[in-house]
């Protein structure tokens, strides 16, 4: 199956150019239809190929599936090839499995919009540029992927573009990103400079062999890393996510929760070998991964938009998984990446449940009560629920408990302040659940009248992803229930933790115990306060973390008005007084001299002879002059 890889990104890339094509004139449900056909070819290709890389003998690593040769100039050869290994495979059944239930959601969510069928276009485009980025056997390629996602954000946050803020939205996830893209670049260029390669196995294999300062390795590492802090909304780069939730609902759910987020956990879990040698960014990564967590749970915990709870929880929850590699657990952050991919998909595709029942209601304040009229929602909701705030049994738990004992064995103070996100994490998420489903409705009468359940197309990818949301976290057991971690042996070829702390059986029961016993507390604290919530206005620190912060305020004082002025004052004085004045001022000199001399072509004879006679009689002078 390794030599069909290539027809992974080809069928979303067919699907893509029929819907792209002919969009105008095609069925909104046969758009449906290919675009889901697509990516689900993709996911059997996909499933083939990671049952393959499975059946290898241990520490086998097959070597690139060369499709031709893209860039070759002098010795630099650069060839259009992927990379099929534990790491890419899994990440393929990630986009391709949730992506084409995201596909099958999208077919009911979408039906009734005029541009349905353009919008399957976009997602296959997306799906296409993800499979890319993760199967090049090389950065360029990754980049041309890398690229490609942040094409297609821009395209699907701003899809309803005749709203003004959606557009804006899409700019300034477009803009962003692009500001990490330039670290991704500058840190491939570096690459290319000290090693002469852009090859993940050609400059993995000569770190160790090459003669750099130590210092390279360091600007390499921080270049990529500013890359995925574009790429997977770190500090200070974070605030174009929550912004994105201006897209559809299932654009949400399959670009900023499953896949194109984690586009940084990947790139940097690609490039462990470099970072294993870049101890002193290790330790950023960990300090920025902790900021960002905990400050994306503060702002989520005073959220009443529910994509917007969510879009906060997904920065936090990124946020743990750079703690993770921070702490050299690279396996553990993939293993969130994957338990995240589920239960956050669910909860995306479950808030548009609810937005679809509530006739495109977002506001929190104005629900309750809904379970009484949406089980299948409700009951996959809390799902959801219970896996993020890592309750024993469900995905997260496992995830979860893994990285809060990696940043145990290398600092408990990281971990008291990772515990804390984790708590927060868990009344802010029950606090939307209450909020949402239990209690009484507070919205109109007319929007109590039309509540009712969603459709099958809508509530069957729920119930798969509520099962993954359960049964994804088994692959990665705590060593006191198994000392076989299979996710970590599968992974092991390609990647693997660094700097393991140990921890004794009494350790590991004592940190679960009291995370455990927290969040279950949390979660009593949640429902008291949801219980008795008067939704009055807040006051003092309230109102700022429901402002956020007042971190966009800032960005906007401090970096967006004044290149505003700057390019104000660039276009007036520089722009067109001094470029446009210049090149202006140069047509209008030769048009007033052309008009002037003009004047000496008066058709007088006499007047030709005395110009002659003038112009010889200053030749012989010059030539005087100059003999003397």
């Amino acid at each position: 199956m390794t030599n069909l890889v290539y027809l992974v990104p080809l069928f979303p890339l067919i699907g893509f150019l029929i819907n792209g094509i002919f969009w105008k004139k095609m069925p909104k449900s046969a758009g449906g239809i290919i675009g889901s056909l697509a990516v689900l070819a993709s996911f059997c290709v996909s499933l083939g190929i990671f049952f393959e890389v499975k059946s290898l003998p241990e520490g086998t690593v097959l070597p690139p599936v060369e499709l031709f040769s893209f860039i070759q100039s002098g010795s630099l050869n650069i060839p259009f090839s992927f990379q099929v290994d534990a790491l890419s495979s899994l990440f393929l059944l990630i986009i391709t499995g949730v992506g084409f239930l995201i596909h099958v959601y999208s077919t009911s969510y979408m039906h009734e919009d005029e541009g349905m069928v353009k919008y399957f276009a976009y997602l296959n485009l997306f799906v296409f540029s993800m499979l890319l980025l993760v199967l090049g056997s090389n950065y360029l390629i990754m980049f041309i992927g890398w690229e490609g996602v942040g094409l297609c954000s821009y395209l699907l946050i701003g899809f309803w573009f005749k709203n003004r803020d959606y557009t804006n939205a899409a700019k300034k996830a477009f803009v962003m990103n692009r500001i990490g893209d330039l670290g991704f670049l500058v840190g491939m260029l570096l690459v290319l400079l000290n090693f002469g390669t852009l090859s993940y196995q050609e400059f993995f294999n000569a770190l160790p062999t090459t003669q750099v300062a130590g210092s390279t390795y360091n600007w390499i590492a921080l270049c990529f890393f500013i890359g995925a802090m574009g790429k997977s909304a770190q500090i200070p780069l974070y605030t174009w996510l929550p912004d994105a939730m201006a897209g559809p609902t299932p654009v949400s759910a399959l670009i900023h929760a499953a896949t194109m987020v984690t586009a940084g956990i990947y790139m940097i879990a690609r490039s462990n070998a470099l970072y294993n040698l870049a101890p002193a960014i290790l330790d950023f990564i960990a300090i920025i991964g902790l900021a960002t967590a905990l400050l994306a749970a503060t702002i989520a915990i005073k959220q009443y938009d529910i994509k917007k709870v969510l879009a906060y929880s997904t920065v936090s929850q990124l946020g743990f998984m750079f703690l993770a590699i921070g702490v050299g657990a690279y396996t553990t952050a993939v293993f969130h990446v994957m338990t995240h991919a589920f239960f956050k998909a669910l909860l995306f595709l479950g808030s548009g449940s609810v937005i679809h029942a509530m006739g495109g209601e977002q506001d929190i304040r104005k629900m309750g009560g809904l379970g009484k009229h949406m089980a299948i929602t409700q009951g996959t909701f809390l799902i959801g629920c219970l896996a993020i705030a890592g309750i024993p049994g469900f995905a997260g738990f496992f995830s979860k408990d893994e990285i809060l004992a990696a940043v145990y064995g290398h600092s408990p103070v990281l971990f008291a302040l990772a515990l804390a996100g984790a708590l927060m994490t868990a009344f802010y998420m029950f606090r939307l659940y209450f909020l949402t489903f239990r209690g009484k409705f507070r919205g109109t009468h007319e929007q109590e009248h039309h509540l009712h359940e969603s459709p099958a197309a809508i509530t069957i990818p729920l119930v798969v992803l509520a099962l993954l949301s359960i049964a994804g976290g088994y692959v990665g057991l705590p060593a006191v229930i198994s000392e076989h971690h299979t996710l970590a042996t599968y992974l092991s070829p390609v990647v693997s933790n660094i700097g393991a702390h140990h921890l004794s059986h009494e350790t590991e029961w004592m940190l679960m115990g009291i995370s455990v016993s927290l969040v279950l507390v949390m979660i009593a604290v949640a429902y008291n306060v949801t219980k008795k919530a008067s939704f009055a206005p807040n006051t003092g620190i309230a109102k700022v973390l429901e402002n956020k912060w007042y971190i966009d305020e800032l960005y906007d004082a401090v970096i967006v008005r004044p290149m505003a002025a700057l390019s104000r004052f660039s276009d007036k004085f520089v722009e067109r007084a001094g470029i446009d004045g210049l090149v202006n001022g140069v047509g209008k000199t030769v048009r007033w001299g052309g008009d002037r001399l003009r004047l000496m072509q008066s058709g007088q004879v006499g007047f030709y002879i005395f110009v002659m006679v003038l112009g010889m009689v200053a030749l012989f002078a010059f030539s005087f002059i100059l003999t003397n």
